[in-house]
Order: C-alpha cells, then structure tokens, then sequence
C-alpha cells in the first residue's frame, strides 16, 4: 500500500516554490546586507569628549578626540573612553543588522545566512 500525500502537499510545484521563496529571502538579506555595510554609526563616551564612527562592515573609520581630555598624565582613561564609544558603536552596527534580517526572516534562524 502506497502513503499518499493530502491534497496540495509534494509535487514539484511546492518544491519550485519554495525554492523561489528560499531565493528571494536569500537576495533580499544580501540586499540588506550590503545596504547595512555602507551604512555609519556614531557613538561617543565621556559626555562627547570621545566620538567614533564605524560602518556595517564594523571598521573603525573615525575617532574624534577633545583637546581637553587629552591628558599625558592619564593616557588609560583616554584609551577608555576610546574603547567605551567604538564598543558601543559596533554593538549599534550589530543591533540594526539583527534586528533588520530577523525582520526579513520572520524570526527564522538560519545557519550561515547571517
């Protein structure tokens, strides 16, 4: 005896279509993707004294530093606040990008897609 499938499951129809739809996310998420890598973020620490600016790509492209925390007496607390604002920076870069492709994905977690 032979399983049968209900009506409107298997076939090659549904398998075409769901590789048109697997396509699309996957076009749609290098789309995005590309669009996320050009994109800027700023951060600053230090109530502004120290600001940066990184892409999607998460390359550090600018570091601003005030005159006025520029202490030779305390050159830890200025790598700090360095730190402090490029952290921050690419966590902003990380968050849009996860937020944007779950988005795109409905929530599903696909391995190796992003």
């Amino acid at each position: 005896m032979k399983a049968r499938l209900p009506k409107g499951y298997g076939g090659s129809n549904n398998i075409q279509q769901l590789a048109r739809q697997a396509q699309k996310l996957q076009d749609d998420m290098e789309n995005l993707t590309a669009e996320l890598e050009v994109k800027e973020y700023e951060a600053a620490a230090g109530g502004g004294a120290v600001k940066v600016k990184v892409t999607g790509k998460m390359e550090l492209t600018s570091v601003e530093i005030q005159p006025e925390v520029v202490d030779p007496e305390d050159v830890e607390m200025l790598a700090d606040l360095v730190m402090a604002a490029a952290n921050e920076a690419l966590r902003a870069a990380a968050k849009e990008k996860e937020e944007q492709m779950e988005a795109i994905s409905g929530g599903l977690n696909i391995p190796g897609m992003f």
